[in-house]
């Protein structure tokens, strides 16, 4: 009966998917090449071949870039908070354009929807879903078990947590559950920068740092020896230099990433020999023990946990406060960048957030913040703090937004040790780490948290040390190939195991073994990096207590006052560190000299101030001095 409601309901069903296909222009492969696949006792059939340079955009709907086409003064707003404020009033307005972001939205869940509960894309449809991944995963799929499959696709597909279990499935013999057969699927991994290309970028309208590959792979029935593999390519032509081209095994892949099999992006075949010599004699901060893929144990050579900075600077914005807000509102400005005001008799306190923009190595207070509204994409930019300034131990980094202490958790005002999450391995340095005095940051900021309720200051020293060493940099620029230094990439650094640093700083000489033994009055490792580390970070009143943490008080237990910025002593100060590092990684003069030399803009900075490269000469030269065993506590600052 054509008149029931049921009948009435499948009717505009039907119509409502009709006119769903005809906007979408749906396209399904089985139907459109029905005779590339064979059924019935032969279901394998596929191409021979797949071959494309698939899109690269998120599904996921883009607010800001969605409002710059529409209204730019929605788009333009810098905290998060008051563009949601401006959409609401489209929404109480039943504005035009909101019942269009209405449906836009729709459509990016709906198509979200798709992706996750189709079964379709069971390894590339975690996180953020990026059509490249879908068609990466669809071209599996559509070749045969003997096929070849060619791509052009972001780097990330070899490279990113969320892409593992899918790049593991092809170059992994134990993922492929073919236990007697230790080739790989992939054939060739060639990684190219959208830059140095002779005309100019590749992609013109791609960012110039952004990084894709050609990713080149078998069917599920194919098999390589080994792949080919180059990265950080300008032009075809350097895939003719043999230094440039490596071929690495399935065991390669597993060696540099145990917990995920990524790719490691080796430029020379002398960044691939340093690079796993290291690993051969270091632990990774954390190892991960997989089953089916999913994460049944883990092994911490230091006992530490990643902790996201505590606000994310998009959906916990309605929490900031910017500087002309708390002035407008009675707040005065206090000691150590913080504001407070009395409101009904209560006391109220407003403190600085951190964000990764305002750090650099060592120093907490690299840079301030200013706004400029007119950049969609990063209104808040830092602005250097000369280093004449901060020799004023109250100068401070002015931050962008100010959060209540009644947001924070008790003990949220310690000391923590952070890194940088945006970054890129050109950039001058990858890896940037530093001890701040809250733990009130932004997510650009990850934390490394103490999992023991007694956090001694002399370990995160040591860690710090580590951390910001350029050997642990090189290493680390071989691991990144987007613009974050994801916990997955961390976790996977390989760290000096932490007993070592209990071996005395002679023990560093040529020909001694660092296990030594030592006397009761020798300065061990650990003590000589506690004192250099605390010169570098203890330059302001706000790093008080982790002086205080590292015993640097007076007689009657109060603390000593800061050290004076002296961008010279610094410097010395961080070769020092540099040249120990560069000892305990088993690395000679020679592969140091190396290692420095994948720094170039360090290089070029030097070069244009002091005329040679004085980072490296102070670093090999202090090197020199530890060979001789003539490095130690006597020719520094005595207040250290």
């Amino acid at each position: 009966d054509g008149d029931t409601p049921a009948v009435a309901a499948l009717n505009a069903m039907l119509a409502q998917a009709r006119a769903l296909a005809a906007r979408e222009t749906f396209f399904h492969w089985w139907t459109a090449f029905p005779t590339v696949w064979r059924y019935g006792s032969e279901a394998d059939g596929g191409f021979d071949a797949v071959i494309g340079n698939p899109p690269w955009d998120l599904l996921q709907m883009q607010e800001v870039e969605w409002f710059a086409e529409r209204k730019p003064e929605i788009a333009m707003q810098a905290r998060a908070a008051d563009r949601k404020a401006l959409i609401a009033r489209e929404e109480k307005r039943k504005t035009p354009l909101w019942a269009e972001f209405v449906v836009a939205s729709l459509r990016s869940d709906q198509e979200q929807r798709v992706v996750r509960e189709s079964e379709d894309f069971p390894l590339l449809a975690e996180g953020r879903s990026n059509l490249a991944k879908l068609f990466v995963e669809r071209s599996v799929a559509l070749a045969r078990p003997n096929g070849m499959i060619a791509l052009l696709t972001p780097s990330g597909i070899a490279a990113d947590k969320g892409a593992s279990e899918f790049f593991r499935s092809i170059t992994s013999p134990q993922a492929m559950d073919l236990l007697g057969d230790e080739r790989t699927r992939l054939a060739a991994l060639y990684d190219f920068e959208n830059r140095g290309n002779p005309g100019g970028s590749y992609f013109p309208d791609v960012d110039s740092r952004f990084k894709f590959c050609a990713f080149i792979f078998g069917g599920s029935q194919r098999r390589f020896n080994a792949a080919r593999c180059a990265f950080f390519l300008h032009s075809l032509t350097e895939l003719r230099n043999p230094d440039r081209v490596l071929e690495l095994s399935a065991a390669d892949f597993t060696r540099v990433n145990p917990n995920t099999g990524a790719a490691p992006i080796f430029r020379t075949r002398r960044d691939a020999e340093l690079t796993t010599r290291i690993y051969a004699a270091n632990p990774v901060l954390v190892r991960h023990e997989l089953l089916k893929g999913r994460v049944v144990a883990e092994e911490k050579i230091w006992p530490v946990h990643f902790q996201q900075g505590m606000f994310n600077m998009t959906s916990d914005s309605e929490q900031f406060i910017t500087r002309s807000e708390l002035e407008k509102n009675g707040w005065k400005a206090s000691k150590l960048n913080r504001w407070q005001r009395t409101v009904e008799g209560k006391k109220e306190e407003a403190v600085p957030l951190y964000e990764g923009k305002m750090v650099q190595m060592y120093d907490h207070r690299a840079a301030d913040v200013v706004v400029n509204s007119a950049n969609l994409h990063r209104a808040a930019q830092q602005e250097s703090i000369p280093d004449g300034v901060k020799q004023a131990f109250d100068r401070l980094p002015a931050s962008q937004y100010w959060v209540k202490t009644s947001a924070l958790k008790p003990g949220d005002d310690r000391w923590v040790v952070a890194f940088k999450d945006v970054t890129a391995p050109t950039n001058m340095r990858t890896m940037i780490a530093s001890i701040l005095p809250t733990h009130c940051v932004g997510n650009t900021l990850p934390l490394l948290v103490s999992d023991d309720t007694d956090y001694s200051a002399s370990a995160a020293c040591v860690l710090l040390a580590n951390l910001a060493s350029f050997a642990l940099d090189f290493v680390a620029r071989q691991k990144v190939q987007g613009q974050h230094l994801n916990w997955f990439i961390v976790e996977q650094l390989p760290m000096i195991a932490p007993a070592r640093f209990d071996a005395p700083l002679a023990s560093l000489r040529r020909g001694a073994s660092t296990g030594s033994a030592r006397t009761a009055d020798e300065k061990t490792i650990a003590s000589f990096i506690g004192a250099e580390v605390l010169a570098l970070t203890y330059t302001a009143h706000d790093m008080a207590p982790f002086a205080r943490d590292m015993g640097y008080v007076d007689a009657k237990g109060n603390v000593l006052p800061p050290f004076v910025w002296d961008a010279e002593d610094r410097a010395h100060r961080m070769a020092r560190l540099d040249a120990v590092f560069m000892k305990l990684y088993g690395l000679s003069e020679d592969d140091s000299r190396y290692v420095l030399s994948t720094f170039p803009i360090v290089q070029r900075q030097d070069e244009a101030a002091y005329g040679r490269y004085r980072t490296r000469d102070l670093i090999l030269g202090y090197m020199r001095s530890l060979a001789a065993g003539t490095l130690s506590h006597d020719n520094l600052d005595d207040r250290a």
